[in-house]
């Protein structure tokens, strides 16, 4: 029996980013006093401890901060489906999130290059949670 890959559990603190990923919008914390934006969504402001947060939304533009590429998996759910990458990329609006890239040739190291330009898309794993991942900015990357 294969076992189901993990997904984002919502909490109060993320249902509506969750839900704003499930519409294909990607949306993250503002802050209403000194305007911080941060990731992964939080009602408090890390900054200023502000609770005059709301959920803005952003370009979905981002760059290529740092990856991996996974070539055994630890989770039973992964199994059989490396090689894959996990990344972290930099929104053009300042946070760094977690995701996956997809779009290129392989999931090799020369596939990857640090400040790549990058684009959100979705990937609606089931009905309720849809995760963001990114793509080479078109006519940045192979395709």
């Amino acid at each position: 029996m294969l076992m189901e890959k993990p997904l984002p559990n919502p909490t109060e603190d993320s249902e509506e980013y969750w839900e704003a990923c499930q519409s294909e919008r990607l949306s993250i914390p503002l802050c209403g006093e000194c305007g911080h934006r941060w990731l992964p969504p939080s009602r408090i402001c890390p900054v200023c401890l502000s609770e005059a947060v709301s959920l803005s939304p952003v370009s979905g533009r981002a760059r290529l901060f740092s990856w991996i590429v996974v070539h055994s998996s630890q989770h039973p759910g992964f199994h059989g489906e490396p090689p894959f990458n996990v990344a972290m990329v930099q929104l053009e609006e300042g946070p760094i999130m977690h995701t996956r890239i997809e779009g290129l040739d392989g999931a090799e190291a020369d596939d990857f290059e640090i400040g790549m330009e990058l684009e959100v898309g979705y990937d609606a794993v089931d009905d309720e949670i849809s995760l963001p991942i990114f793509r080479p900015a078109v006519g940045k990357g192979a395709e």
